[in-house]
């Protein structure tokens, strides 16, 4: 491990939810905790118009906090023009660094049909493509559906991050030969996620991200536990053990991966 590492003790959550009503009233002590296990930076999802809301008023109140917002599959019952253009509008704001979580549920095929979550996915796709902004996917039972819509997207655009990742290490390098970044959550520290091990395994620290996906998902040694942000942390050494190398390393790549596609990235669109 190159000086430039050493010592790196900071951790970006790529995917969490302090605007969940599990962390919203407390948000403060939550963050001064995340700060503790040296969690400096996060991304705080929205999924539908309260969640989005509130990920706006916290990247606006918190100078690490940013905002990424859209529509959860299992949301879209609630999808129509008007939210659409509520969404359009909150993409202006300068807090907004990317789009999502948007992507693919089949768990309940019954809450939400298939061909209507594809079809508002590819549209919120487009959007990203038009905003030239960075999205956060979704996906359960579902890898070569998304798969194949965002091969038709032009995802090499504008990029984006398979969040909580949690299929083969085949399916990783096909979503990273469409330039996307894989991010794993707390399911990496389980000893029984042996696909997600080996996907881990798979994906070099150059195109990983890390998450909580708080309140879920919990890693180990808090599994059982409410997750929060702070566990990014457990997260980090998970993988630094898999890999056999420093978690200072896989901090520190995973933090300026995060940093290069939703901060970097919005510190451009605001220049042109």
């Amino acid at each position: 491990m190159s000086k430039q590492h050493k010592n790196w003790r900071q951790v970006y959550d790529s995917h969490t939810h302090l605007n969940d009503d599990a962390f919203y009233d407390d948000v403060p002590a939550f963050e001064a905790r995340a700060a503790h296990y040296g969690v400096t930076q996060m991304n705080i999802v929205g999924s539908n118009t309260v969640l989005n809301e509130r990920a706006l008023k916290l990247a606006h109140e918190y100078e690490n906090l940013h905002a990424i917002i859209g529509w959860h599959p299992e949301d879209i019952r609630s999808y129509n023009e008007e939210a659409e253009k509520k969404l359009l509008s909150q993409l202006s704001d300068p807090q907004v660094v990317g789009i999502g979580e948007i992507g693919l549920d089949y768990f309940n095929d019954q809450e939400s049909p298939h061909d209507r979550q594809q079809e508002i996915f590819a549209q919120q796709l487009e959007i990203a493509r038009q905003l030239h902004l960075p999205v956060s996917i979704h996906v359960r039972d579902a890898l070569d559906d998304a798969y194949a819509i965002l091969r038709d997207s032009h995802i090499d655009e504008f990029g984006g991050v398979m969040h909580s990742f949690n299929g083969s290490p085949e399916m990783a390098e096909k979503f990273m030969d469409l330039g996307m970044a894989i991010s794993f959550s707390g399911v990496v520290s389980f000893k029984t996620a042996e696909d997600v091990h080996k996907a881990a395994l798979a994906v070099p620290l150059e195109r990983m991200m890390v998450e909580t996906d708080a309140p879920y998902l919990t890693p180990i040694p808090y599994r059982g536990k409410e997750n929060e942000p702070g566990f990014t942390k457990f997260v980090v050494d998970a993988i630094a053990k898999l890999k056999n190398v420093d978690a200072e390393l896989v901090a520190y790549k995973t933090f300026h991966n995060a940093e290069q596609l939703f901060l970097t990235k919005r510190e451009l669109n605001e220049k042109d």
